[in-house]
């Protein structure tokens, strides 16, 4: 299948034939953003996803020669409360295995759920977070439609923390267990620390990795359903930089025949309007 382009309200939407290509194609976007901004600033802030569904974009991320990771300040989104670093499950060490020890990033900035004073350590994690000032987010959305770990009982559009410990529903736990991270469900934390949807929001720039069929009611739901912190990936809709990497999978549910243009097709509008 060719790669379809198509826009919801402000969010920019591509859909891939497989996890691969979209996953090569959130990296080739996140390249492109990082090595303009280090054009022009001697340290670039970026915060990571982790997950099964980022897996494709950070293996072409870190085989990417022409990103500067010298001059990358990284964070992450959120960490499961009181796991162990070494556990197969936590993102620390996920993204160890997957991004820090494989690139020679300027500083990435952890965090972690095992601190003993959770409030403390989310003030101190927002300070860093605003004097590195990101300008670009890679992100997935959950199952229950959560970004980060903003599941719909604890998201809140107006939150006024920059960082706070939520509490995950069972279909967010759920998810976790079934992608294979846990044994059972119930094994999964209960609360994490994460960041808070304006935070998430405030970042210049966003690009989400959501492949595979599992998700595609939830795609469904993100791009059709109202604006809502019942569904608080739909937010994206109005974030005026934020590209939404799907592939054949995650967008079954959706009637490509009313939202898209081909490459081909984009391509002769362009040309059209150059001329």
């Amino acid at each position: 299948m060719d790669i379809i382009r198509f826009k919801v309200e402000t969010l920019q939407v591509e859909v891939h034939p497989n996890s691969e290509s979209s996953g090569h194609a959130a990296a080739e976007y996140a390249s492109r953003a990082i090595c303009k901004l280090c054009m022009v600033q001697d340290l670039v802030g970026v915060v990571f996803a982790t997950g099964a569904s980022q897996l494709d974009t950070l293996n072409s991320l870190v085989n990417r020669e022409e990103i500067p990771w010298e001059k990358i300040v990284g964070f992450h989104l959120d960490e499961y409360v009181d796991l162990d670093e070494n556990h197969p499950a936590s993102f620390r060490r996920y993204l160890r295995q997957h991004l820090t020890s494989r690139v020679p990033i300027h500083k990435f900035f952890e965090i972690d759920g095992r601190t003993p004073d959770h409030d403390s350590f989310c003030r101190a994690y927002a300070m860093k977070l605003r004097e590195a000032n990101p300008q670009l987010c890679l992100l997935g959305i959950g199952e229950n439609g959560h970004l980060a770990f903003n599941d719909p009982s604890e998201a809140d559009f107006h939150d006024p923390r920059e960082m706070k410990v939520a509490r995950l529903d069972s279909a967010c736990r759920k998810q976790q267990a079934a992608e294979g991270w846990f044994r059972s469900w119930e094994e999964v934390p209960d609360r994490a620390l994460t960041l808070t949807i304006p935070t998430i929001m405030r970042v210049p720039e966003l690009i989400l990795s959501v492949p595979g069929r599992r998700k595609a009611e939830i795609v469904r739901r993100t791009l059709h359903g109202a604006i809502s912190e019942k569904c608080p990936a739909t937010i994206l809709r109005t974030h005026p930089n934020a590209t939404l990497l799907l592939d054949s999978e995650s967008a079954a549910q959706l009637n490509l025949d009313d939202l898209v243009l081909s490459v081909g097709e984009i391509r002769n509008e362009l040309s059209r309007t150059a001329l």
